[in-house]
């Protein structure tokens, strides 16, 4: 592009996208032709001049979706905006919203829903409206905690989903992780217990979200590891937990002493299943976020867009290619 066309390209973008200019209205300012103001705005977009961000809560980035599903073989993924953030708390709470929004839009609606517990998934319990679906069957997917200083986790979380989607929930009656694996086998074969498993186990749609491998993990506040537990994990390579269960980067059970008194469904259970979500979001999640992208445990990934570019690029940093504009006439 010549000088003149690259100046030329430009003013034609600050009347169109700043003044709210027609194309017409431009010709006629700069004497050009329509499709010739057509073109120059073509151009500027193409070289990166122009850059329009959508702010709303909701707002998503359909190029980063498209990459993620491209290049690491994601089914699906929703990527939230990060534009007009001021805490991180809001970054949690539009992956959570985006989360219920997809599980919402789901066709056909899920029979039977496996959820795990957790923040994450209290506030896409809180998020979800009304009639989402019709009948559904919840079900725990892992053992839930008799102490926690956040509320609405566990059978709470499971509970509402399935009374705003018009059915019922099963919970797992047992503690998340038991004291003695011969404790665990004795009440996995309970045909109560069985019977919840089982069906967490066959579950057409699962939802779960990843902890962080850090001392604000929910298994340290409610008393099932202690924070040096947690540091013998994180030494052996833990870089977070799905469903209770730790795991390394490469998605590899870190102790399988532990994950032998955890009570749920398996990581490998849920890398063979029909369809996975996870809903994971901030930077304190990146590395068990691509612990869960880069060994199979989801098809489907829920998450903001700095983790979606440290996925993609080991990157922290905000792409502008990820924002979308009005598009020239």
């Amino acid at each position: 592009m010549q000088e003149s066309d690259e100046l030329l390209a430009i003013r034609a973008a600050e009347l169109y996208y700043e003044e709210d200019k027609t194309q017409d209205e431009i010709g006629q300012l700069l004497m050009l032709t329509r499709w010739k103001v057509g073109r120059l705005l073509a151009q500027a977009k193409d070289r990166g001049y122009i850059r329009i961000e959508i702010v709303h809560p909701r707002a998503r980035r359909p190029v980063l979706e498209r990459r993620l599903r491209d290049e690491l073989g994601l089914e699906d993924a929703v990527v939230v905006s990060a534009a007009g953030v001021s805490r991180p708390e809001e970054v949690q709470t539009r992956t959570a919203q985006a989360a219920a929004d997809y599980l919402a839009s789901l066709r056909p609606a899920p029979r039977v829903l496996g959820v795990s517990w957790g923040r994450t998934i209290s506030e896409v319990a809180a998020d979800l409206r009304p009639g989402w679906a019709s009948g559904v069957s919840v079900v725990q997917l892992n053992g839930g905690v008799s102490f926690n200083r956040f509320a609405g986790t566990a059978a709470a979380a499971a509970s509402m989903i399935a009374q705003k989607g018009g059915g019922s929930a099963t919970l797992l009656p047992s503690p998340a992780i038991l004291e003695h694996v011969e404790t665990k086998r004795a009440i996995e074969t309970d045909r109560v217990v069985a019977g919840v498993l089982d069906l967490a186990a066959n579950a057409d749609v699962s939802l779960f979200s990843a902890g962080s491998a850090d001392h604000g993990s929910v298994h340290i506040d409610s008393g099932y590891l202690t924070a040096g537990d947690l540091d013998a994990l994180v030494a052996g390579g833990a870089v977070g937990d799905v469903v209770g269960r730790y795991l390394d980067a490469e998605g590899r059970i870190v102790d399988t002493s532990l994950d032998e008194r955890t009570i749920g469904v398996t990581l490998d259970r849920l890398r063979s299943a029909p369809r996975t979500i996870a809903v994971i979001a901030g930077r304190a999640k990146h590395p068990v976020a691509a612990a869960v992208v880069r060994s199979g445990i989801c098809r489907i990934l829920v998450t903001d867009e700095e983790t979606a570019l440290h996925l993609l690029d080991g990157s922290a940093s905000a792409d502008p290619s990820a924002t979308t504009g009005r598009t020239p006439e």
